[in-house]
């Protein structure tokens, strides 16, 4: 075995190490054999023929390597004599821990877990932060697959058992370290009821010795405490929770802005790649959902932070045991109020009235059957119907102090994030739209509340076809509104420069506005779910009065655009952009 072992490393040492890729500079190619030395990354120039070779050389020097790790040669003497807290995983049980994730594409950010790894750490810890289902600990079995067999050797997967304490996993630890493990994977870690307060070991004694060590854990929201108490400035973050469009396709290999909006927010689509199934397929696992990953992740994390003292407002619905209820409830409100809007701003106005007039045309079997349904009526009753509340069911009533505690909590756990609406006549007036992170998650529960308007007794009469077509152009309508919030969301986190915002008139808006203050230039835009080309869908963008009042506060407009699902396209000065495309290249731009 000794004399194989000597065999395989003489010929690993022999092959080349790295990557070879591709860079596109000014519509040209060129190939670069990329390494890292000393934790240093270094890169190299290389032609077409050198990077065949290498990439045939590195291939052959990972094939090695897998042979290697089979044959339990990463064990190191000692592991087996101490009997851990926590559930341990080294040597060739690392292998067989990352093997089902060998052929899953990576997600943008595991170059930041890669960089910690093979870079100068400085004596802190990397914290992988995100709700369930956004794949942290996926991203933990691609960066150990990937390791050389000399870091696998001394690389470790820590499991937290519940019955784990900070003074458990202090004792693991040490004795990792003694036994020569400098790279410890933690998972969980947010499971120890003293995590928050006792976390600054893992910088204080571990890391600053040298070790890397990666935390991940479901309570996200108790890296933030941890954040702003031990670990404070001795932590790098990684957040998981946003999962953008271009990395909903290049990772799930998913294409569509529809199916993001349905399904977007998770690694997961009905069994593609990641998780079996997607938690927003359907409003009962959806709310599963913000049951487990949000509810609980904050109600633990209240827990466990400044012994439960920081409770405040919310003190009163913990101890009534009816937290939880009342965040499930916000999240619910938010998708009730966002509905309703939609509905009372396009339902009302547009659908009904569409309907109606194109059932007159009906070249086969006109009728007037919608044009003497009460408009007025049957949106009242829709109102109703979706503020219903069951106040009188809770110990305590959830006020808008409580609503807004909560919120602050959703924004720290990434869910939501506040859009800003300026108003053309007022400067200093600050409104916000809410968008949510995890399209999926919005869309399943206001697609559920749709839904239920078939059991109204006006949509009840009317015929079959009708009432779908009718629920067919409310959804329509529900895409669009979220298109706009992706789009608003996505430009403001990839221009972090830009101010990224809304722009509304006494009548119309533009639905976004992206401003560069230090030229003094902006850019309008109207965004549209719609596949076809219309010149009412830049009727705003052509107003001089509205583009002259931009102006005025944001500077010289230097382009006009609509985004949309259709071919990109030049109209009267209006350039139109596919809207996925644009999605698709915004980090780039």
């Amino acid at each position: 075995m000794m004399d194989k072992r000597a065999r395989l490393e003489s010929e690993i040492n022999a092959l080349p190490k790295g990557t070879v890729s591709a860079k596109h500079i000014k519509g040209k190619e060129y190939l670069y054999h990329r390494w890292y030395e000393d934790g240093v990354r270094k890169e190299q120039y290389v032609s077409e023929t050198e990077a065949v070779y290498l990439s045939e050389q590195i291939a052959k020097r990972k094939e090695l390597e897998a042979e290697l790790k089979k044959l339990g040669l990463s064990r190191r003497q000692g592991h087996d004599r101490y009997d851990f807290s926590s559930s341990v995983i080294v040597g060739d049980g690392l292998a067989a821990f990352s093997e089902p994730v060998r052929k899953l594409k990576k997600r943008e950010c595991f170059s930041q877990l890669h960089d910690y790894i093979y870079g100068d750490n400085d004596g802190k810890v990397l914290v992988l932060f995100g709700l369930r289902r956004t794949g942290k600990t996926t991203l933990i079995r691609q960066l150990i697959e990937e390791m050389d067999y000399s870091i696998i050797a001394r690389t470790a997967f820590m499991q937290i058992m519940p019955s784990n304490t900070l003074a458990d996993i202090n004792k693991d630890l040490i004795h990792l370290f003694h036994d020569g493990y400098r790279y410890v994977f933690i998972d969980e870690v947010t499971m120890l009821s003293d995590f928050i307060e006792g976390g600054a070991l893992f910088a204080d004694l571990f890391a600053s010795s040298g070790m890397k060590i990666i935390l991940s854990g479901t309570d996200s929201l108790g890296f933030v405490f941890a954040g702003d108490e031990q670990l404070y400035d001795r932590m790098i973050m990684v957040h998981t929770t946003f999962i953008p469009y271009r990395e909903f396709v290049s990772v799930l290999g998913i294409r569509g802005v529809d199916e993001y909006i349905r399904f977007g927010g998770t690694m997961s689509l009905s069994g593609i790649n990641y998780n079996e199934g997607s938690p927003f397929a359907a409003s009962s696992s959806a709310g599963e959902y913000v049951d487990t990953a949000i509810a609980r992740n904050i109600q633990h994390s209240l827990k466990n932070y400044q012994d439960g003292r920081h409770f405040r407002l919310l003190l009163e619905l913990y101890e009534k045991n009816e937290l939880t209820s009342a965040i499930n409830r916000v999240v619910e409100d938010m998708n009730h109020r966002f509905t309703l809007e939609v509905l009372t701003r396009d339902f009302r106005s547009n659908d009904l009235s569409f309907s109606a007039r194109n059932l007159r045309k009906d070249r086969d079997n006109p009728t007037t059957i919608l044009d003497d349904v009460d408009v007025a009526a049957v949106t009242e009753r829709l109102r109703r119907r979706l503020e219903i509340r069951n106040q009188e069911e809770m110990a305590v009533s959830l006020s808008t102090e409580h609503a807004a505690e909560i919120k602050e909590y959703f924004e720290l756990l990434d869910l939501i994030h506040e859009i800003p609406i300026a108003l053309m006549d007022s400067s200093t007036q600050r409104l916000f739209r809410t968008a949510v992170s995890q399209p999926g998650l919005r869309y399943s529960q206001a697609d559920a509340l749709v839904s239920s308007l078939l059991e109204d007794e006006m949509m009840d009469n009317l015929p079959a076809e009708e009432r779908s077509r009718i629920l067919e152009r409310i959804r329509s309508e529900i895409k669009g509104r979220m298109l706009e919030d992706i789009v608003l969301l996505e430009t403001t986190f990839a221009l972090p420069g830009r101010k990224v915002f809304s722009f509304q008139f006494d009548v119309g808006e533009f639905d976004m506005v992206v401003q560069d203050p230090e030229a003094i230039t902006c850019q309008i835009y109207e965004i549209k779910h719609s596949d076809k080309i219309d010149e009412r869908q830049y009727r705003h963008l052509l107003d001089s009065r509205k583009c002259e009042a931009a102006e005025f506060r944001y500077g010289r407009i230097t382009g006009k655009y609509v985004l949309y699902r259709g071919d990109d396209a030049d109209i009267n000065g209006i350039h139109y952009i596919n809207v996925e495309e644009y999605l698709m290249h915004l980090k780039d731009s």
